[in-house]
């Protein structure tokens, strides 16, 4: 790591190129500080959109039309507003209806900003997730269905043991896409003050006068994050494939 920070040390020297978060032990810190924070948001918002997106599709197959049409109403809102405008709803409207609590002597509000964002973000990917799980849904055949039935499996079980898994061989290029935007939609969190890596780099390179540099940084962070989803989604595919299925 010395050898990484001299040579970039010498590289502003010479050419006046400042990465100074590879040198200075400060910068570096808020910048990985930034970078775990973007890792959370995104491993929370993604696993907690998929929990939401199957729950959603399997209510939108239930006998009960109130369900079906609630299902359908956080479908079309979530999906048909702006996801930063969903986080200000949140965070400022909701956010300030909500009680305050006492912590050490001092009254705070009962969500934080970084809750507020988890919240916000996973149900505007749910709300995508939903119609795609169903997709997936609708694509295993009908006999399946009456097979797991006739064994004796009740509705919810052939669900989560046969229909599910299926479904999701079906689904997951159009998952993949989803989740790819959800990672890089978690940037909006910066609106809120989030300390994610957008936030974190944009302190940096307002103190250091270095935009180019560190927008260099972003780009290749957020460039190999994308990178190593896209192939984790890929090796999952691959391993849930099934010679003949879906084609």
């Amino acid at each position: 790591m010395q050898a990484i920070s001299n040579w970039f040390q010498r590289l502003y020297q010479s050419t006046g190129l400042n990465f100074s978060v590879f040198y200075d032990a400060y910068d570096w810190d808020r910048y990985l500080g930034g970078l775990k924070m973007t890792l959370f948001l995104s491993v929370t918002t993604i696993m907690l959109s998929l929990v939401i997106g199957a729950a959603g599709a399997l209510m939108q197959g239930s006998p009960s039309r109130l369900l079906r049409l609630a299902v359908n109403i956080f479908v079309v809102v979530f999906r048909n507003t702006p996801p930063l405008v969903q986080i200000f709803f949140f965070y400022f409207g909701l956010g300030t209806m909500l009680p305050a609590v006492e912590t050490a002597g001092m009254r705070v509000a009962l969500l934080s900003n970084v809750q507020w964002a988890i919240i916000s973000l996973s149900l505007f990917a749910a709300a995508f997730n939903v119609e795609i799980f169903r997709s997936g849904i609708e694509a295993v055949p009908r006999t399946t269905v009456e097979a797991a039935e006739a064994l004796g499996y009740t509705r919810l079980k052939a669900y989560i043991h046969i229909v599910l898994p299926l479904a999701i061989r079906v689904c997951l290029p159009a998952l993949n896409n989803n989740l790819v935007n959800l990672l890089k939609t978690t940037t909006l969190a910066y609106a809120i003050a989030v300390p994610e890596t957008l936030y974190a780099v944009k302190q940096i390179w307002s103190e250091s006068q270095n935009v180019f540099e560190m927008m260099v940084v972003l780009l290749a962070t957020y460039g190999i994050l994308v990178g190593v989803l896209v192939w984790l989604m890929h090796r999952w595919e691959r391993a849930m494939h099934i010679p003949g299925y879906a084609r």
